[in-house]
């Protein structure tokens, strides 16, 4: 009689890095449907050029350092990260623009750091924070909501401004981000309601932007139901920016703004469940993701409030990349049987 050997695990799960990034793509299909139906074909020209470059330079990054090609080409996680940096940076950006932050995301922050599961920064935020800093006109500079429409802009003005020096008349396609617009208008002494009485001010927030964010939820409640991410992350995140924007907005609410604002004016929702939850430059512990998350709402309320850019997550989500392992040394969760004591 012949008897198998076999070694564990004897149960195998499909949590593998490629399944893991194919159910974030699965999620990040609303929010960029919303997009696209309110801001045009050049979200779907940011993601099919991100997708390109990230695609080719982690195939030039993978052969110069003498890794097989073939296994991390397939786990999608240069897509993913490529997607996030689209929807992020404005439609019809140019091709130049997303190619240099496509360089720092693959490149800097992935590859050299040692590639998959070592980088200890969020790629995709420290490609939009490089070029957001570099290139601060192009990073602002946001078609305005198409009202349902894409006659506004047709496929020569999109093609001439995403190749080429930028269509002519451009400005008038333009507007500034709810954010943006809030922000600029306060410091010019504008009471809040005036701000909010403007036509692309919808219910909570931009007219365009409160719909997409809520997209952004609806995925992200698909990757909670399939367990891709705990809720730690999303409920520190979001119930920390909103806790300090309603204290503030009850103190004075002609001087800031609600708490809807900025959970649906900005990336709140795209930060809370697709950004911070990356599961290799965020907190792993229970507890720690909660300090991790709580502290990316506080950065984000400060730098939107006082801070000089209209919108904090990227910054604030480096800023915790950077605590993460302190966070982690003092929040392991106690071994059973032991006595809870302080690490060291």
């Amino acid at each position: 009689m012949k008897f198998i050997k076999r070694t564990s695990p004897y149960i195998t799960g499909k949590n593998d890095v490629g399944h893991v990034m194919r159910q974030v793509i699965y999620a990040l299909v609303p929010g960029t449907l919303a997009l696209l139906w309110y801001f045009g074909w050049g979200v779907l020209s940011n993601l099919l050029l991100a997708i390109l470059f990230a695609e080719l330079l982690e195939w030039g990054m993978l052969k110069l350092r003498q890794r097989p090609v073939r296994p991390f080409l397939s786990d999608y996680s240069a897509v993913v990260t490529a997607w996030l940096l689209a929807v992020a940076m404005p439609a019809f950006s140019p091709w130049w623009l997303i190619l240099i932050a496509m360089v720092f995301a693959i490149v800097i922050a992935k590859h050299l750091y040692g590639g998959l599961g070592y980088n200890p920064f969020n790629p995709a935020m420290i490609g939009y924070t490089a070029v957001l800093i570099s290139y601060p006109v192009q990073m602002t500079i946001w078609p305005a909501p198409l009202d349902f429409s894409f006659s506004h802009i047709n496929l020569g003005q999109a093609l001439q401004q995403v190749f080429g020096a930028g269509a002519q008349g451009w400005d008038a396609f333009t507007s500034a981000t709810p954010l943006d617009a809030v922000k600029v208008d306060l410091k010019m002494g504008k009471p809040l309601a005036e701000i909010l009485s403007n036509g692309s001010f919808g219910l909570f927030a931009g007219r365009a932007w409160e719909w997409v964010s809520l997209a952004w939820l609806v995925g992200g409640l698909w990757m909670l139901y399939q367990r891709i991410i705990s809720w730690h992350i999303p409920a520190a995140l979001l119930g920390v920016l909103g806790l300090m924007a309603s204290i503030f907005w009850l103190i004075n609410p002609q001087a800031y703004s609600s708490p809807l604002f900025h959970l649906l004016g900005g990336g709140a929702m795209l930060g809370a469940f697709f950004i911070a939850t990356d599961p290799v430059s965020a907190s792993t512990t229970p507890v720690g993701k909660l300090f991790y998350a709580g502290g990316i709402g506080l950065f984000t309320y400060i730098i939107r409030t006082w801070g000089g850019y209209p919108d904090g997550i990227a910054f604030s989500v480096i800023i915790m990349n950077m605590a993460v392992p302190l966070i982690d040394y003092y929040t392991q969760p106690r071994v059973y049987g032991t006595k809870q004591r302080f690490p060291g």
